[in-house]
């Protein structure tokens, strides 16, 4: 079992800049592909971001492209979601994610790992 834990979230005034993290307290991230997801009210999660366990492929979804960065630190057992220009759609809870295939991972259902979120309030 991993446990995932997510952090950064917070209130922010549109066109500002957050930085999530996730971090897995005593294990290895080395051997998981990461991924961020979110789920807005009323809606289904969805895809946000996703790296491959070495950091060398990345993936985005069209609406956060240019304006999201994903990143890892496998020393320190944590995965980064970088977020600027906000905008008010970005308003979500935040899931990090962890699978054992270690490609670009993109379908949630092959996610392993889920953390608990983090909410992202974006206001305009």
């Amino acid at each position: 079992q991993v446990q995932l834990v997510e952090s950064g979230g917070g209130l922010v005034q549109a066109g500002g800049s957050l930085r999530l993290s996730c971090a897995a307290p005593g294990r290895t991230f080395g051997g998981y592909a990461m991924g961020w997801f979110r789920q807005a009210p009323g809606k289904e999660r969805e895809f946000v971001a996703a790296i491959s366990w070495s950091g060398g492929n990345t993936y985005y979804a069209d609406s956060v492209k240019g304006r999201f960065t994903i990143s890892r630190a496998n020393a320190k057992n944590t995965v980064y979601l970088q977020m600027n220009s906000l905008k008010p759609e970005d308003t979500a809870v935040y899931y990090c994610a962890a699978s054992v295939i270690l490609k670009v991972v993109l379908i949630e259902k092959e996610y392993d790992y889920w953390g608990q979120g983090t909410q992202v309030t974006v206001s305009s």
